[in-house]
């Protein structure tokens, strides 16, 4: 094939076989058609002009002609004024995962830990992020350094010492794709020391799933009304703790000031602090809670990530690492993926350095609010016999219901009811000791959609 001299129209993956029997126009209709059958080439999509497919082929551009003209005869194709060659709609209910396979879908979803993905501030993301292409070197568009840019790092740290009290020194800072990775990371950091490492129980499932992916078994460690059970901890042999004491995962319980003190001397004993700061932005009926990073920079590292303050999609997150573990930290994300988006750490910089991140965060923090008391006031009305834990920050709840309720079985016929919900049970390091219960996120749905989904969940309980 060779090199086309124009760089207009889009790129078309044709093979045709020169040393063959067959015409090289019917190789070429022939082609074009299986594409379209098959599902590759989809509907409405635009074709490159006769010259330029003629050009990347090496072959006449009549020859091009001859085969549009027979596919548009025969409705595969269709040619309008302006637009160009387009593929025509074709009934291809034979092609294996075609475009209108549905996967199945909820007209409410209670999805816990999700923000509210259409208030993404997307034309302040794209003003942030012309900005920063236009000041940053090209350089920086290389093989980025798995720690992360410095001017994402210092803006990050700013934040954080702002909002947070973290004493985050840039150089202290790795950046990584989420929270998610960041404990993956860490799995590989704690693991090579074979620190035993202790989590929550219930603790966020997916960072169990996380530890023991990466060869960790971690040992499950209760929580009360005040939180981690520190003496529980000092008695399980751990030297290391992954917890969320701002607002536990899932329960929403927040580390009571005597706990956060006998935490803090347990890691001054020469023991070591995971927190996971996961959703500590969103707060209403309670005053912010610093970071225990602070009180502790050398025995804590603090994770972080923008999945519940901007949308989980974007993959953004950070930890703050003692000066001893920084090394080995981005060595491992370094072999994890040699770094994180470029174009993603400039864009996230430039909204901390303009304010957009905080003005953000303010306005969501007032719709969540709203959507809260929704969600509280449905409850109340519809389940009153739910005990409702956690409100008072972040974007999601947890009911618990009386002894006996069969939660598997009221998921189930939520489900029928095109209402997902999701059970406590995932949250136990043994799901089979777990409460009756349910976690419910508010922040991704409307205070109607709210309504409509306890009334559906009240139902699914009486059937």
């Amino acid at each position: 094939m060779s090199i086309s001299g124009t760089t207009s129209g889009p790129e078309l993956l044709v093979e045709l076989d020169r040393a063959g029997q067959e015409p090289l126009h019917r190789q070429l209709a022939n082609g074009l058609r299986d594409a379209i059958r098959s599902g590759r080439l989809a509907p409405q999509t635009r074709l490159p002009s006769t010259r330029v497919l003629a050009a990347d082929l090496g072959v006449s551009r009549r020859l091009v002609v001859d085969a549009y003209s027979q596919l548009t005869a025969e409705g595969f194709l269709f040619s309008r004024h302006g637009s160009g060659t387009r593929v025509a709609t074709v009934d291809v209910a034979s092609a294996p995962h075609s475009a209108t396979e549905q996967v199945r879908r909820y007209d409410i979803d209670f999805a816990p830990g999700l923000p509210d993905l259409g208030s993404f501030p997307r034309l302040a993301w794209l003003r942030a992020l012309r900005q920063g292409l236009t000041e940053v070197e090209s350089d920086a568009f290389g093989y980025v350094a798995p720690q992360g840019l410095p001017k994402a790092r210092v803006a990050v740290a700013d934040y954080l010492r702002r909002t947070r009290g973290v004493l985050a020194d840039p150089q202290n800072i790795v950046l990584c794709s989420g929270a998610t990775q960041a404990i993956a990371v860490l799995a590989h950091v704690v693991r090579e020391d074979a620190t035993p490492l202790a989590m929550e129980d219930p603790g966020f499932w997916l960072h169990r799933m996380v530890l023991r992916h990466n060869g960790i078994e971690p040992l499950a460690v209760p929580i009360d009304d005040n939180g981690l059970d520190v003496a529980a901890l000092a008695n399980s042999g751990a030297t290391a703790v992954l917890c969320t004491p701002a607002h536990q995962s899932p329960t929403g319980v927040v580390l009571s000031s005597t706990r956060r003190t006998e935490l803090v001397e347990w890691a001054r004993a020469g023991n070591l602090i995971i927190e996971d700061d996961y959703d500590a932005e969103y707060r209403y009926d309670r005053a912010p809670v610093g970071a225990l990073q602070g009180i502790a920079p050398d025995r804590v590292i603090y994770v972080g990530s923008t999945s519940k303050t901007l949308a989980p999609g974007l993959r953004i997150g950070w930890m703050v690492l003692p000066p001893p573990l920084v090394g080995a930290a981005t060595m491992a994300k370094g072999l994890a993926d040699t770094g994180s988006s470029v174009m993603d750490q400039l864009a996230f910089a430039q909204l901390l350095i303009a304010g957009g991140y905080d003005r953000h965060l303010r306005q969501m923090r007032r719709r969540y609010l709203t959507r809260r008391n929704t969600l509280l006031r449905a409850l109340s009305r519809h389940l009153p016999q739910a005990t409702v834990l956690g409100a008072a920050a972040g974007v999601h709840l947890t009911v618990r219901f009386p002894d006996g309720y069969q939660i598997a079985e009221v998921v189930r016929r939520a489900a029928e009811m095109r209402v997902r919900v999701e059970p406590l049970a995932h949250c136990y390091a043994d799901p089979s000791t777990a409460p009756p219960g349910l976690m419910l996120g508010y922040a991704n749905l409307t205070e109607s959609q709210i309504v409509s989904g306890i009334q559906a969940l009240a139902a699914a309980m009486r059937s």
